[in-house]
């Protein structure tokens, strides 16, 4: 029993870590600005998000099914605003720590 109690309190320690690590990862998706987030997720969005974003909002990143991230260095996309995009990095949480980004294709 004692055994089994151990390797439970093992467990928790390992699923906490889990939890808390970053993921590494490639998403397509907009760049849109964050007042309107997954309502801009398109192309003819692109000249309101790019003034949206001059004019103070943040940028956000937007999935296909909708799904809207932080980004942690928005002046790394800063001029894709309002693209489809493919970015890659670390997702920790809900914002997605920016390694690369290009156009989508």
């Amino acid at each position: 029993m004692r055994d089994m109690r151990r390797a439970a309190g093992f467990l928790g320690i390992f699923l906490l870590a889990l939890s808390s690590t970053a993921m590494a990862g490639e998403w397509t998706g907009w760049l849109s600005d964050a007042k309107c987030a997954a309502n801009g997720a398109k192309a003819a969005h692109k000249g309101c998000a790019v003034k949206c974003v001059e004019g103070g909002q943040a940028i956000v990143f937007v999935t296909d099914d909708k799904k809207v991230f932080k980004l942690d260095s928005p002046a790394k996309v800063k001029d894709l605003v309002g693209d489809k995009v493919v970015l890659s990095g670390d997702l920790d949480g809900e914002t997605i720590k920016v390694a690369a980004a290009k156009k989508a294709e």
